[in-house]
């Protein structure tokens, strides 16, 4: 039996992680300068943005993926919020999110979102969450039901969802975001195929192609975006395949960044990529045709999502 680490989480809820993956850290990069991360300060706005979460009993990724981005978008009033729960159906060794048996969805989270979001007066929005294989939808129906709310509350918003791969279960997910289309629909492919089983143990590197694929094909109208980081190992080769099969499965947007591991229980970082390299990899995704690329040591796949949508009136 292979020993595993355990830190508590919410629900009874574990985040385990296999002792040999912290084992592989014994050799840690050293960290170059380019990634000292501005610690959170307390300030009104940040500290608005957590009284509201807390006040409406809603999760952000900021919080449970430890972000490094937390301070920068909670001084500017901004988060990505996590619905359906903080505990997750799957176990990835690069995330920090909790690994369990879920609750139940809560019925009142879309009018309680859309309520938090008038209240820090949000004009684009990043709703991701958790996977939720126990769900005959994935949870497909509980985000058509969050857009919905969000755009009765708010007139104009921009609703970007990021989310699971709906494996097992796309069809349905497919009918329900067709249904209530988003301004995006995100999902991020995560890393190279030849990495899947480390990393993704639970995904599948050509479903997920094939849902960013059929769900443009679907809407036409709704920009398709997918992310994934560098420094898990990748070749230069692999990124590149990446951004080429991304293109040719009709994807407008794309986020690149560097893998940074939650703690020494998780994925070993393999190379810190440079900002040079970063703004390298923007150019070439530029040049290959995506509409959009964002690319840096920080970006992450909800990062200034904003700036990359048309300006606001």
């Amino acid at each position: 039996m292979t020993e595993h680490a355990t830190v508590a989480g919410e629900r009874g809820a574990d985040k385990v992680r296999p002792l040999h993956l912290a084992a592989a850290t014994s050799q840690a990069l050293k960290k170059p300068v380019w990634l000292r991360v501005r610690a959170l300060q307390k300030t009104p706005q940040s500290e608005h943005v957590q009284q509201v979460l807390k006040t409406w009993r809603l999760s952000s990724v900021c919080n449970e993926a430890y972000c490094p981005n937390i301070g920068e978008c909670f001084e500017h009033g901004t988060a990505t919020f996590l619905i359906m729960g903080s505990v997750c159906t799957r176990r990835c060794p690069f995330c920090d999110v909790a690994h369990g048996r879920p609750a139940p969805l809560d019925p009142t989270e879309p009018a309680r979102l859309a309520a938090a979001c008038r209240e820090l007066q949000i004009r684009h929005i990043v709703v991701t969450s958790v996977d939720r294989d126990d769900l005959p939808d994935g949870g497909a129906e509980h985000f058509a039901q969050v857009i919905r709310a969000l755009r009765n509350a708010l007139e104009g918003i921009q609703v970007e969802i990021l989310v699971p791969d709906f494996r097992g279960r796309m069809e349905p997910a497919l009918d329900a975001l067709t249904n209530t289309p988003p301004d995006v629909f995100n999902h991020n492919i995560e890393t190279v195929p030849s990495l899947y089983k480390v990393c993704r143990p639970g995904g599948d590197y050509r479903h997920s192609l094939k849902l960013l694929k059929a769900y443009k094909k679907r809407n036409p109208q709704v920009l398709t975006k997918s992310g994934f980081m560098l420094g898990l190992g990748e070749s230069e080769r692999e990124v590149e395949e990446v951004l080429a099969d991304l293109r040719e499965n009709d994807v407008d947007i794309v986020t690149i960044g560097q893998y940074l591991a939650p703690s020494s229980a998780h994925l070993p970082v393999r190379e810190y990529v440079s900002p040079a390299a970063f703004q390298a990899w923007q150019d070439k995704a530029l040049s290959m045709g995506f509409s959009s690329a964002f690319c840096g040591v920080f970006v992450r796949s909800s990062y200034h999502a904003g700036e990359q949508m048309p300006r606001y009136d």
